[in-house]
């Protein structure tokens, strides 16, 4: 009897539970199904504007379900420290990306083995200058200009603020504008701006394919080298001095007087449309620029007329694209009137009513030298070239060991000697 009861009760309760949750269920699905009806389809005039459609942020954005418990420790702040010893200051002209076509014995072999480095021997410098603790810096931050007690302006070095233990560097690279005698020499042709945004190189290879590469020219290999070396620059690359009478970086935007056609013109245009965006670039990314004369000029022997004349001419037909500019590398490390550094002549004078404060020469030491008359400096670099790399072992090991980069594909031989 007992039994019974147990049991009916039991069934009155399972009732119960079976009835309490049918009307829980009828309930939800009446819900959801008015919400369907009700709830209006937005018009596409009311939708938000595309870029803010979304607010899930890119997949390299969204962080994991499961961080890690140890997250990365944030980067560590760079200590600066004044800095007012020396700046060195040296140079290079555009590399030599085949050698087997630079130094193929024909009449350019000599002056390529002299004046150019190597991509091997340029890449290898760049290591040596790195892990010997250089740092990159712009030549515009070493001195500034200043107005006097007696109200003349003046040049003045500054104190550089620069990572604890780091030495500081200026790079300058002369004649990037690829001339036409290099063609087919071992040179890449020209920069252009990549799809990234990045400064590439394009040229044709030893056997005519196309490249676009950004380890085979000047430029790209610095921009390559600091990007995975952040610690060689904290801004700054380089100072590309240029002439004008072929162009810059590889494009045809001077003004040719033999060809004044309307076909050259618009070809002169489109140049000058074409390197805009590559100039741009350069400067946005830590690059800046020098007059190295229109037309590569012997300064000792031209005349104040035929200077000034070549100095309005890099500055309507260049200066218009790279923009302002306070820097004169000197062709040939010859000097404006004969000796600048100790006297100031009409050409020198020229230079500074056009708004140039710095004037580059070429020597054996960091030599520097503030003029006390004019707002000017006066300055050497030492050329890292073949020359150098052959005789100058000893005066470049506080930079490199020419024994440890020297591309053994330079020419050996009679006029060729290695002095170590």
């Amino acid at each position: 009897m007992k039994t019974m009861k147990i049991i009916k009760l039991t069934a009155i309760l399972f009732a119960v539970i079976i009835c309490l949750f049918a009307a829980a269920l009828m309930t939800s699905c009446g819900d959801l199904g008015s919400g369907d009806a009700e709830t209006p389809t937005p018009d596409e005039t009311d939708a938000p504007p595309a870029e803010t459609q979304s607010e899930t942020p890119p997949p390299d954005e969204i962080p994991d379900e499961t961080p890690d418990e140890t997250p990365d420790a944030p980067a560590p702040e760079i200590k600066l420290v004044p800095y007012d010893g020396v700046v060195e200051h040296i140079f290079f002209h555009e590399v030599i990306a085949w050698p087997e076509l630079a130094f193929d014995g024909s009449s350019t072999q000599k002056g390529y083995d002299d004046n150019m480095v190597t991509v091997y021997e340029y890449k290898k410098i760049l290591e040596s200058l790195y892990n010997n603790g250089f740092i990159l810096v712009d030549m515009n931050d070493v001195w500034s200009e200043y107005t006097n007690d007696n109200g003349a302006r003046r040049m003045q070095k500054n104190t550089l603020m620069l990572p604890e233990g780091k030495k500081p560097i200026v790079i300058s690279f002369d004649d990037l504008s690829f001339y036409s005698y290099m063609a087919g020499d071992g040179f890449m042709e020209k920069y252009i701006v990549g799809d990234d945004g990045d400064i590439w190189a394009v040229g044709l290879d030893p056997s005519g394919n196309r490249i676009v590469s950004q380890d085979l020219a000047a430029v790209t290999i610095l921009d390559k080298f600091v990007k995975q070396n952040p610690g060689f620059s904290l801004g700054a690359k380089g100072c590309i001095a240029l002439t004008g009478y072929e162009g810059i970086l590889g494009y045809r935007t001077h003004f040719d007087r033999n060809n004044d056609t309307q076909q050259a013109k618009l070809e002169r245009k489109q140049e000058i449309a074409r390197v805009r965006p590559v100039v741009q670039r350069l400067k946005e990314t830590g690059w800046y620029f020098a007059t190295h004369s229109y037309g590569h000029i012997n300064l000792e022997k031209a005349s104040l007329n035929g200077v000034v004349n070549d100095a309005n001419r890099w500055l309507d037909e260049v200066g218009s694209l790279v923009g302002e500019t306070k820097i004169f590398i000197y062709p040939f490390g010859t000097r404006l009137d004969g000796n600048d550094v100790y006297s100031t002549g009409s050409a020198l004078l020229a230079y500074i009513d056009l708004g140039f404060r710095y004037f580059a020469s070429v020597g054996y030491e960091p030599f520097t030298s503030i003029k006390s008359d004019i707002p000017a400096v006066m300055l050497d670099r030492m050329n890292s070239d073949g020359i150098t790399l052959r005789n100058s072992r000893e005066r470049f090991l506080r930079f490199y060991d020419a024994r440890e980069v020297f591309d053994p594909s330079r020419p050996s031989g009679e006029g060729y000697t290695v002095k170590w």
